[in-house]
């Protein structure tokens, strides 16, 4: 077996959106860099570059120029509140508190300085279902996405004036070993990808692990999940990379590091099948329609709470596996999918990937068409008919069983669409209660329609969408203390920091072993992964950010 050797002052094992920032700010500082990224150079940006881009920032211009006055206090509160933490996340809460107090001058205002602009208009997720969420509008979406995000970020990277002098990226290469000499942290190990007859070895003072979650890795998703949500859906989609493994999770543990809150996974609820899949059980993740039905995998209607996007996704997610069969329906019609349908992330979200103004005012005006026609023609999730005794036939032929009953999906259309055509005192429901809130912001009025039916004749054909969850991000991680030193494991209490050792972003719980507790306010991750980064790369230089 040949092996390779390196030598560096820095070592960043990970090339996504938290490796990048970490290796543009040591070059910054005038440290020789190694990234070392087990994708390859086309897979580099890791999982943020197919990301929607949402960033979670309080008290923004953006903010005050809609009107909301935030605050840091609020945040915190709202935080704390969707977070749920424990007597022992006494660093998971102070990273909290450090997030919301750091994320618009460390992390907005630097990328703004990198020249990364934001949507106007503030999108409104995660605002609390029985308890309060986002008590305002926070989640900044980047004018690129985050392919935009990433791709700059690169550019900068690449074009650094000390690029070719300490600057070191090698793409297929896997750390599977941290190098411990009498507890401190020398390097790293490990093998080219697809190639194991050839390994490498890197040596350094200091080793960054920005590798990400384990969210691509749906066996020890299913391994770690989540008990009080019952038993793991046999079918989860893998909506995240599959380089991301918990390899580095295992080699952190081998020297000692503490791995804490890895069942506090983040997945989605309304995962489908990618049509022109990358990997094996590849999905997306829908922005689903509010003014969909969203039934379990009988036909019936959701309850007696009926489920509604936006609001709460850890809900959504345990509501659906509290049942017999952990997948559910949504159906709709062409008319309500024109406006309304959405997919998550950067491909599926062309016109404002592209900066292309033009073209992403016509999808809010006329809809999405052209992604909704493609996911009809190509995704296998989707049926559509022209009558519910069609519709739901294709469905149980989609499933292969007779799980969904005529009677269910007819009954519950019938009663929402009478309840649509009464006059608004008179519709008692919390569906159109809630479309009717969601209505109130600017955000969501331009993408949510305003008291449709589900059988309308003028709105054919009806549209069935089976959907399951979909793995994402991983809260929980490798620990560290609150300038992202990794710490090892408790020993009567006590905790000491590894020396040599750094984690950021998701390896890390985006900051702390899991910074969101239980549940999160979307916008937390990227915004996790650039800030965690820059804390760590201070440190190391001996600073604070």
């Amino acid at each position: 077996m040949s092996c390779h050797k390196y030598q560096s002052d820095t070592i960043v094992v990970g090339g996504g959106i938290a490796g990048i920032v970490t290796a543009l700010e040591l070059l910054n500082s005038g440290k020789k860099v190694l990234l070392l990224e087990r994708g390859t150079k086309e897979e580099f940006g890791g999982l943020a570059i197919w990301s929607f881009g949402g960033m979670f920032f309080v008290d923004t211009p953006e903010q005050r120029r809609g009107g909301i006055k935030d605050s840091i206090d609020l945040a915190l509160q709202d935080w704390n509140n969707v977070a749920e933490f424990g007597e022992d996340d006494v660093i998971p809460k102070q990273w909290a508190e450090q997030y919301v107090n750091m994320c618009t001058p460390h992390v907005y205002r630097y990328l703004k300085e990198h020249q990364i602009k934001f949507f106007p208009v503030v999108h409104w997720v995660e605002r609390g279902h029985f308890y309060p969420g986002n008590s305002y509008p926070r989640f900044h979406m980047v004018w690129g996405t985050g392919h935009g995000l990433t791709t700059t970020m690169i550019g900068h990277l690449l074009n650094h004036p000390k690029k070719d002098s300490h600057l070191e990226i090698k793409f297929g290469h896997k750390v599977d070993e941290i190098i411990n000499e009498n507890n401190v942290i020398k390097g790293v190990r490990g093998v080219l990808e697809g190639n194991s007859s050839e390994s490498f070895e890197a040596h350094a003072e200091v080793t960054i692990i920005a590798a990400g979650g384990m969210g691509g890795n749906i066996e020890r998703v299913k391994e770690n999940w989540y008990k009080p949500w019952g038993e793991p859906p046999k079918r989860i989609l893998n909506g995240s990379l599959i380089y991301a493994d918990g390899t580095m999770h295992d080699a952190a543990k081998k020297v000692n590091a503490n791995i804490t809150h890895l069942d506090k996974n983040w997945p989605y609820a309304a995962g489908i099948h990618h049509p022109r899949p990358r990997h094996k059980d590849h999905g997306l993740s829908l922005v689903p329609c509010k003014s969909a039905l969203w039934l379990d995998y009988t036909g019936k209607r959701f309850g007696p709470e009926p489920l509604v996007t936006s609001y709460d996704t850890r809900h959504l997610v345990e509501t659906i596996c509290k049942q017999e069969k952990k997948y559910s329906w949504q159906i709709l019609n062409m008319k309500i999918a024109y406006k309304e349908f959405a997919i998550s992330g950067s491909e599926s979200n062309e016109a404002i990937r592209d900066k292309n103004i033009a073209k992403f005012l016509k999808t809010i005006l006329f809809g999405n068409k052209d992604l909704v026609h493609d996911m009809i023609d190509n995704c296998i999730d989707f049926v559509t008919a022209n009558t519910v005794e069609e519709l739901v036939e294709k469905m149980n032929a989609l499933e292969g069983t007779d799980d969904v009953k005529l009677e269910n999906v007819k009954s519950t259309i019938a009663y929402y669409d009478d309840m649509v055509s009464r006059p608004k005192k008179y519709q008692n429901d919390e569906q159109l209660r809630r479309i009717a809130h969601a209505r109130q912001y600017r955000g969501d009025r331009v993408r949510t329609c305003k008291n449709q039916k589900i059988y309308d004749k003028s709105a054919l054909p009806l549209i069935a969408i089976r959907e399951f969850i979909l793995s994402r991000k991983t809260l929980g991680g490798i620990q560290t203390d609150l300038n992202g030193r990794v710490l090892t494991s408790p020993v009567n209490g006590q905790q000491e920091t590894i020396p040599g050792l750094y984690a950021v972003g998701e390896s890390a719980g985006f900051g702390g072993g899991g910074v969101h507790g239980i549940g999160a306010l979307e916008g937390t991750f990227l915004g996790g992964c650039v800030l965690t980064a820059r804390i760590a790369v201070a440190d190391i230089n001996g600073k604070k950010l």
